[in-house]
């Protein structure tokens, strides 16, 4: 659970984006994403090798 103390005076659009912030950190979101449909193992590993593919090619590039 996310805890954003809001000081006294404090604007709250300042509050939110501290608590916006703070949830992307956390990755809370893009685990809520792939919590809504199931992904198959091997479908996970094949977006992995790609990613690293790609990282890679990119790497050597630049």
């Amino acid at each position: 659970m996310l805890i954003i103390p809001v000081k006294e005076g404090e604007n709250i659009e300042r509050a939110l984006k501290r608590f916006k912030k703070k949830f992307d950190r956390t990755r809370k979101g893009r685990e809520l994403r792939a919590r809504r449909e199931y992904t198959k193992p091997t479908t996970i590993r094949r977006e992995q090798l790609k990613k690293a593919v790609y990282k890679n090619k990119k790497a050597l590039m630049g």
